[in-house]
């Protein structure tokens, strides 16, 4: 804390004072109102705010932000983004387990399973495409638990009005307080957006290459130890952990294209577009375990020896290795009407291979093959309609080789004014399971499997207002042949996986609320979630409530030049059992073994802006002394205790 707290003061000052302000009432206003220049007679010859897009794939687009709200305050982690509905593991850099269901996405086409070790993995969706008026850099740095650092730079530019380039970085390195947890992962990123002049060509392409390193320990033995708030083992360094010398590591790239091509060659009423996307990714996943053995030592100090995952073929140094590649083509015809809309006719092409270099043939004759390779192709339209006040899209698609797969997606949005938005959405989806369902191989023999399961049926039903009142979520769920993975040792001490489809019928419903209250300088955020599930089994388990709370005040400084703010958080969940985590596989799984939940987690935080720079200083989970040892993010795995870390970002751009 001293040190951070020299940190702060050393810097305050050179931010203040160092940096030249290019307006003279620079202080004063908006940096909107900063970026459109002191006269109007200079207008023409200064960038406005409108001029610094940043694009998705699904054509959404956000500008340049260098504000400091409470949302920026939520979004300051390792993810970059809200993570409201996720618990995040003891270590920066590791797993989520999910307490909010809604949060996942669904598609129709299979994925390579691991689902554990993709929630920081950037897809195809979570790329963004820039066209900005000058050089734009971004540099985010936050501290970590325990040695190491967390980095993400950005930087882009447009060296023509109509080609952009930009490359960015994000890693980690983060050691932990528990044995064998340690956390490393790079995330590199360029894109490059281009444009003829009159708009007759586009194209967004991407390469990416993410790796993402975790130690595993498998939890730790003795929860008694944890709970018990013995003095011993303040430092976490002294639990016993299952594993001491595992980790799981996940590799990929990925070369994306997505263009199109007006037929017409003058932009009229009526248009023609040929389209074409590209994406080929190939993953790598490593589990390694050198020691096979793991020694639990009871209360008494007597030790037994405990095979984890169970019997395995070899004695010592395991090491797994799983391969998959996918390549995805789609090509189709837009026809577009100023009046009537957009209308897009596609046919794609889907091919992946998920593989290993042997064929297993089990004790008991069950051969499990080497690979697991699938040819899909489907054939879709959509529909993209905005006149006035209402936008929407609707999408079907089908499969035309053997594969059952199907795809029915409407949204509907109206935007009434700056104060009332509703959106709507209907989702049915027939979709493949994950391909780690279907083919598994590893060195611990319950762990290799070759299943033919059915298809997933997922009805999705989802509402959002935006109102000056309060914002609310609705989604219902219907989800039947539902696959999970599940714990069949017999023993506690032990995790054998094995795949498992639900063939009744999980009706979910979450409800979320969220209201920012406003009273001078203070500010009264809250995110309050319910959630509801009807099932016959416990099979999909998530906590009834989730809230955040957050109070907080702001306030100017040295003649408006320092923006402050400060507050506390409260974040709370029911009790429920929530899943384990395996980093065999890299999945989660069901347990009804152990709740977790039902323990106040507070984040003090002072954060500040000075121009462009934004400042944070968190003391997270302050109460974890006061409130007992009785949080976790998994049954075996406690929650973080208390850390105080400084971060920042600083925006660099003419």
């Amino acid at each position: 804390m001293r040190i951070l707290f020299y940190i702060f003061i050393i810097t305050l000052p050179t931010l203040l004072f160092s940096q030249a302000k290019p307006l003279e009432d620079e202080s004063q206003g908006s940096f909107s109102d900063r970026l459109k220049g002191p006269k109007e007679k200079d207008s023409a010859k200064v960038a406005t705010l409108d001029m610094y897009r940043f694009i998705s794939l699904e054509r959404d687009t956000t500008y340049i932000d260098t504000s400091l709200t409470i949302q920026r305050e939520y979004s300051h982690n390792y993810l970059r983004r809200d993570t409201f509905g996720l618990l995040a593991f003891p270590n920066e850099g590791q797993t989520y387990n999910t307490l909010q269901y809604s949060l996942t996405n669904f598609s129709p086409y299979p994925d390579m399973g691991l689902k554990g070790k993709h929630f920081s993995f950037m897809e195809a969706g979570d790329i963004r495409y820039a066209s900005v008026a000058t050089p734009v850099t971004e540099l985010f740095f936050k501290s970590i638990i325990g040695k190491g650092q967390l980095v993400d730079s950005y930087f882009t530019l447009n060296i023509h009005p109509r080609l952009n380039f930009s490359i960015a970085y994000k890693g980690i390195r983060s050691e932990g307080k528990y044995i064998n947890h340690f956390a490393n992962s790079g995330h590199f990123r360029f894109t490059t957006s281009y444009s003829t002049k009159n708009g007759r060509y586009v194209a967004n392409t991407h390469f990416v290459s993410q790796d993402i390193l975790n130690e595993e320990n498998g939890g730790i033995t003795t929860i008694n130890d944890f709970e018990s708030a013995d003095v011993n083992f303040n430092n976490r360094q002294s639990l016993e952990v299952y594993l001491t010398d595992a980790e799981s590591f996940l590799k990929g790239k990925r070369y994306f294209l997505d263009h199109s091509f007006r037929v017409n060659p003058k932009k009229g009423s009526n248009n023609l577009y040929v389209n074409h996307q590209f994406n080929y990714e190939n993953k790598f996943f490593e589990y390694k375990q050198p020691t096979v053995a793991s020694t639990v030592t009871s209360t008494s100090g007597a030790s037994t020896t405990v095979y984890r995952f169970g019997d395995s073929y070899v004695t010592s140094s395991l090491k797994d290795h799983t391969h998959y590649n996918k390549m995805y083509n789609k090509a189709g015809l837009t026809y577009e009407n100023t009046t009537l809309g957009r209308f897009q006719f596609y046919l794609d092409d889907f091919r992946s291979n998920f593989y290993y270099y042997k064929i297993l043939v089990k004790e008991d004759g069950t051969i499990v093959p080497a690979s697991f390779t699938r040819k899909i192709n489907t054939a879709g339209g959509q529909y993209d309609y905005q006149k006035n006040k209402w936008t929407g899209k609707f999408l079907y698609s089908r499969s035309i080789t053997n594969q059952s797969l199907s795809n029915l997606d409407a949204k509907m949005k109206l935007d009434w004014n700056d104060d009332f938005q509703f959106d709507f959405q209907y989702q049915n989806i027939n979709k493949l399971p994950s391909d780690n369902y279907n083919l598994y191989q590893s060195s611990f023999i319950d762990y290799n499997w070759t299943n033919s399961f059915k298809n997933e049926k997922i009805n999705r039903l989802a509402a959002n207002a935006i109102t000056p009142w309060l914002n609310a979520s609705l989604t219902l769920l219907t989800l039947d042949d539902h696959l999970y993975f599940e714990n069949v040792a017999t023993s506690t001490t032990q995790q054998i996986m094995a795949p498992n489809q639900y063939e009744k019928t999980i009706s979910y419903l979450s409800l979320k609320v969220s209201k920012e209250i406003k009273f001078g300088k203070f500010g009264f955020d809250n995110t309050i979630l319910y959630q509801k599930v009807d099932q016959q089994d416990a099979v999909l388990n998530v906590p009834e409530l989730v809230t955040r709370n957050t109070l907080y005040y702001t306030n100017f400084f040295f003649d408006k030049a320092l923006f402050l703010q400060t507050g506390v958080s409260l974040n709370y969940f029911t009790k429920y059992y929530g899943n384990d985590y395996n980093g065999v596989i890299g999945e989660f799984f069901v347990q009804n073994q152990k709740q977790i939940g039902n323990y106040p987690n507070l984040d003090f935080f002072v954060n500040a802006k000075i121009q462009r720079t934004r400042i944070f200083i968190k003391a997270e989970h302050f109460n974890s002394s006061l409130s007992g040892n009785n949080y976790y993010s998994a049954p075996n795995t406690p929650f973080r205790d208390m850390a105080i870390r400084f971060g920042l970002v600083w925006n660099f751009f003419n």
